[in-house]
C-alpha cells in the first residue's frame, strides 16, 4: 500500500475499493442489461440504506463498480480503465454486441481501446504487452 504521512498521523491506502459511474434516473434496467448482460459482470446487493437512492452495484475483479443515478450528466474524459487478459477477444465481443469502440492513442507497453456504455460513460480496456 501507499503510506501517507501528515504531521503525527500516518495511514496506508490499501487498494481501490470501488468506482462509480452515473446513469440517468430510472435507467437501471438498461444498465443491468449492459453491465450484467453484455459485459457479464455479477450484480451484487446494495446495502438496504442505499437502495432508496436508486442505481445498482456490480463486482469486477476484486473491486466494485457502483452505478449511481444523477440528473445532470455530461460527457467527460473521466473514465476507469480495466486490465484484461485478451484485448482482442474483448474487442470482438463488444463489437458483436454493437458497443461503440474508440481507438486510443498508443502508449508504450500497452494495447488499449475505450468504449462507451449506453449512457456515454467512457471505459478503457487495456492489455499489457509482455
Amino acid at each position: 500500500g501507499i503510506i501517507l504521512t501528515n504531521g503525527d498521523m500516518n495511514y496506508t491506502i490499501i487498494r481501490l475499493d470501488h468506482i462509480q459511474l452515473t446513469i440517468p434516473v430510472g435507467a437501471e434496467e438498461t444498465a443491468r442489461r449492459f453491465y450484467g448482460g453484455i459485459l457479464g459482470l455479477r450484480e451484487i446487493e446494495k446495502p438496504e440504506s442505499l437502495k432508496p437512492n436508486g442505481g445498482l452495484w456490480f463486482e469486477i475483479a476484486d473491486i466494485q463498480l457502483h452505478i449511481g443515478v444523477e440528473n445532470n450528466l455530461s460527457p467527460s474524459k473521466r473514465h476507469p480503465a480495466f486490465e484484461v487478459d485478451d484485448l482482442a477477444a474483448a474487442r470482438a465481443h463488444l463489437l458483436a454486441n454493437d458497443v461503440r469502440i474508440k481507438e486510443e492513442t498508443a502508449i508504450p507497453g500497452v494495447d488499449r481501446f475505450s468504449f462507451l456504455d449506453p449512457f456515454d460513460n467512457r471505459i478503457e480496456l487495456l492489455e499489457k504487452k509482455q
